[in-house]
């Protein structure tokens, strides 16, 4: 635990280093509006935390620059900070103009997170395929041909196409739609009810063959939306560095595993070696998890290096987590 005094000097010198990613002197330091010591105990108090773990000095005589120790007790002191006035209407217009299916949807609340704090960001849709139905609807194509429209309590909209042997009327469509819609009705995608008997055996199995089709095709678990992965690049010297960090953007398993682990430790921060990653040891990860009807639905994060600025991509995570799952919920 580190006193007052040596906390201020810690949270100057992580702040500082966050504007200016140069190492930090004693005399920035003694500028900070909540240090209010001497340069001579500055320096003091700078070695200490050196030796202690919480700062690291890259040349002997350059300042000092915050270790993954350093970040962890800044982020865990300073807590989450506010959005701006400006962000927070950017989010709040985004969700209450947003229209389309639940892919644009998680595609552009990336594009607006990464836009916000200017890191990578990531949107992961858990849509389970025991989600409940909340809609089903059969569209007629052609004569032989029908569409298999199905909306999730998610929010995720599948589609199926339905081939069958003979041509295929409206007013048949119709009810066979009704039997199918009446066999999913808030039920799970792979567990419907029996179907009830519309009247005629042909139109009955044809209903089977619908609910094989669209129960037999369960949605993929995970979907992984990421924006801004060029926004990391300039944030790194080595090249090596910049193209590890792309590479694991690209890999989705990896993302959802990371998100995932973070939130089963209880954060909502990984600092460098926290994220269990080496191509990561650079960088950090904020994330959130968001809700459907109070159920947990996806989470959503950005990825960016360890001298990011914690406070206010955790208030733009969190808001934007919120409002996802808001607007998820309203249908």
């Amino acid at each position: 635990m580190l006193d007052e005094r040596k906390a201020a000097i810690l949270r100057a010198v992580v702040e500082e280093y966050i504007d200016t990613a140069q190492p930090v002197g004693s005399g920035a330091v003694a500028e900070a509006a909540s240090v209010q010591v001497s340069s001579a105990t500055i320096r003091s108090d700078m070695a200490t935390l050196e030796a202690e773990g919480y700062l690291h000095q890259p040349h002997t005589s350059a300042g000092r620059v915050p270790t993954d120790k350093g970040y962890r007790h800044f982020v865990d002191a300073v807590g989450q900070a506010s959005l701006g006035r400006p962000d927070n209407r950017k989010v709040t217009d985004f969700f209450r103009e947003m229209r389309g299916e639940i892919e644009d949807l998680m595609r552009d609340t990336a594009g607006l997170l990464s836009r916000l704090t200017d890191y990578a960001a990531v949107v992961v849709d858990h849509s389970a395929d025991g989600a409940a139905v909340r809609s089903f609807q059969l569209v007629s194509l052609a004569p032989e041909v029908a569409l298999a429209v199905v909306v999730l309590a998610t929010g995720v909209v599948e589609k199926h196409t339905i081939e069958w042997d003979e041509a295929v009327y409206p007013d048949d469509i119709d009810t066979i739609s009704a039997a199918v819609s009446a066999a999913f009705d808030a039920r799970p995608l792979t567990q419907p009810e029996g179907l009830r008997s519309t009247g005629s055996r042909r139109l009955d199995a044809m209903a089977r063959s619908v609910v094989e089709v669209v129960s037999g095709q369960p949605v993929d678990p995970d979907r992984v939306y990421v924006d801004g992965a060029s926004r990391v690049v300039g944030s790194f010297d080595a090249v090596d560095t910049v193209s590890q960090v792309l590479t694991i953007l690209e890999q989705q398993l990896v993302v959802v595993s990371l998100l995932g682990d973070v939130l089963e430790r209880g954060q909502s921060v990984a600092i460098g070696a926290e994220t269990g990653l080496e191509p990561l040891e650079e960088c950090s990860v904020v994330v959130s998890p968001y809700e459907i009807d109070g159920e947990a639905a996806g989470s959503i994060a950005v990825l960016g290096p360890t001298r990011m600025n914690y406070p206010q991509a955790m208030a733009a995570v969190a808001v934007v987590s919120r409002q996802l799952g808001r607007r998820l919920s309203e249908g």
